[in-house]
């Protein structure tokens, strides 16, 4: 753990070694290595909407496939996420977005529940972009969510073309955890929720 609402979190498998430090309250400034250059991509977009700093280094057995590399990096993002978190005292915790990107329209919907799950309503027309198998989006979607404790649900509006609707996914849910991380100064010293925990 480090000040602020930050972390750092570093994961070493026989698949994957990753190093990760998320910023909640940052402005959007990436540094990112995981060897996957659509993931790369992706993991900008989503760090730029939700307006988080993050670097990611992983090396992975990419001469395998990508499969270990996205889903690793989702479950230690979820972790460093939910250690950054802390008690979620004073957070808005509920939210959600809408992107559209050209034709692709798609809806983003959090709760920091504290009760991982990833529901993905997507149907990505094409198996591949460049050498990215188009079912690690969601494998990392499930790995994100699970290991921060929160609801995520991801909904395909409108759209075809497999590259805008995975980025108008990764932007929505950025723009989401944006909103839903940001504390609300009427309730500054509340844990949002009638148990009085998450």
């Amino acid at each position: 753990m480090m000040d602020g609402r930050t972390a750092r979190v570093n994961r070493t498998t026989r698949e994957t070694d990753i190093q990760l430090t998320i910023d909640l309250d940052g402005a959007g400034v990436t540094e990112l290595d995981t060897g996957v250059g659509f993931f790369d991509h992706m993991l900008d977009a989503f760090s730029r909407h939700a307006l988080f700093d993050m670097q990611v280094r992983c090396t992975g057995d990419l001469e395998v496939d990508a499969h270990h590399s996205v889903e690793d990096v989702g479950i230690v993002a979820g972790q460093a996420f939910a250690e950054a978190l802390g008690d979620k005292r004073g957070i808005e915790r509920f939210a959600s977005a809408i992107v559209p990107m050209d034709e692709a329209l798609v809806l983003c919907a959090i709760d920091i529940s504290g009760r991982g799950q990833a529901h993905w309503d997507m149907d990505i027309p094409v198996d591949a972009i460049s050498t990215f198998d188009t079912q690690l989006a969601r494998e990392f979607f499930i790995a994100f969510a699970s290991n921060a404790g929160i609801t995520l649900h991801l909904r395909q509006l409108a759209g075809e073309n497999a590259h805008h609707l995975i980025e108008a996914a990764f932007k929505a849910c950025g723009r989401a955890l944006r909103y839903a991380v940001a504390v609300n100064p009427r309730t500054q010293d509340a844990i949002p929720s009638t148990k009085g925990a998450l």
